[in-house]
């Protein structure tokens, strides 16, 4: 037998174990958040930076230069925290009294009043704030944020949540009307007979129509019809942040929380899988716990646009009410999905294709600027007798 160098037992498993990962150097790094007996997880590869939102998020500049997602994709790239850009993006639409979806002009509830939800999530950080029914504040986005940043809870509702603005500084204003949001609910009440109080089912039956019937005629943009913004965004080094931010189903009942202030309905991220959004029937987000299940679908490998068609499958699996199914008896309503996932992949998917003959969209802004581009659909065209 050769002479050669003694090596212990202990140093030969160290070596050996350190050469096996040199070998195994093609293998995917370990997730993000993970750590080994060696210390922390390795860093995830870089990706290219984007920001997605619903189609108003390339629409409106509140007088500015800049939409929502360009803002807030130059704010990521400049090198700003992630969940701050996607704010500072949605404040755009929040103040923007031309969108009637959001904050200030955001169509009033059923009495007049503009109440408003908002959630947002910081995906490094696993923090979550949210608020519900707040009024007389025209960026709910940013108490939702104070929430997360200044309690120990996750949601502030109606005066509370208004009362924890005052405290911290925001503008408590009387009104969050303008005179078009005013004028258009003074339609809609004028086209309810009062004698409908007496029967609530009757009521709300006349409530919907008044709605369609002033879609139908323009009176109400009909991509605002269920106003919400919601935007997600990923930076180089894969930190993943969303915000959704809406004054809810035009005249809803007072009140009322849809899916947006409520985490893992209308907004679910977690850094180590992706984000997802929604805009539409919040009713239905908030029965499915929509946007958790996508991002659960992101951990285990699916592709955006494959995680988002499977769960509007299973909206429309779940919706068996006949008020709630049209002719074909598919769902009378509408949900759309924002999905971003960790490696940069994103997708925009809908129920349907369109709405009142326009293409339903959604907003990317990249290295290749912001832009709106169709939503994949999992019926394609709405039959007549939805709008």
């Amino acid at each position: 037998m050769k002479q050669g160098v003694r090596v212990n037992r202990r140093e030969f498993i160290r070596t050996g174990a350190a050469a096996g990962l040199l070998a195994a150097g093609a293998a995917p790094a370990l997730a993000a958040g993970t750590t080994t007996a060696a210390g922390p997880a390795v860093i995830p590869a870089r990706v290219k930076p984007i920001v997605i939102a619903s189609a108003n998020g390339n629409k409106f500049k509140n007088g500015g230069r800049r939409t929502c997602v360009a803002e807030a994709f130059k704010r990521i790239t400049a090198g700003e925290d992630v969940l701050d850009a996607v704010i500072a993006g949605v404040n755009i639409v929040e103040q923007d009294p031309l969108d009637n979806t959001v904050g200030y002009g955001g169509l009033p509830n059923a009495d007049g009043v503009v109440q408003l939800d908002a959630c947002c999530m910081h995906g490094p950080k696993r923090q979550a704030g949210a608020v519900a029914c707040i009024e007389g504040v025209r960026t709910p986005s940013l108490v939702a944020k104070a929430v997360m940043e200044q309690t120990d809870h996750h949601l502030l509702v109606g005066k509370g949540a208004q009362e924890f603005a005052r405290h911290l500084g925001f503008k408590i204003e009387d009104d969050l009307n303008t005179e078009g949001s005013r004028a258009l609910w003074l339609e809609w009440k004028r086209q309810i007979d009062p004698l409908h109080y007496l029967d609530p089912a009757k009521r709300m039956a006349a409530m919907e129509r008044a709605r369609r019937g002033m879609l139908a005629a323009g009176r109400i943009d009909p991509r605002h019809y269920h106003g919400t913004i919601n935007c997600d965004g990923i930076n180089a080094t894969g930190e993943i942040c969303g915000v959704t931010t809406t004054s809810g189903l035009a005249f809803k009942i007072p009140g009322r929380v849809g899916d947006s202030a409520i985490l893992g309905a209308g907004l679910y991220v977690d850094t180590e899988a992706g984000a997802a959004g929604s805009t539409g029937r919040g009713e239905a987000n908030l029965y499915n716990l929509s946007c958790h299940r996508i991002v659960d679908d992101l951990r285990r490998g699916m592709h955006p646009k494959d995680a988002g068609m499977e769960m509007l499958r299973r909206i429309r699996a779940n919706t068996v009410e006949k008020r709630l199914l049209n002719s074909q008896g598919n769902p009378n309503f509408y949900v759309n999905f924002y999905i971003l996932a960790r490696n940069g992949d994103y997708a925009g998917v809908s129920m349907y294709s369109s709405f009142l003959g326009l293409p339903i969209e959604y907003a990317v802004c990249d290295q290749n600027g912001p832009r709106l581009m169709p939503v994949d659909s999992l019926l394609g065209e709405p039959p007549k007798d939805l709008p």
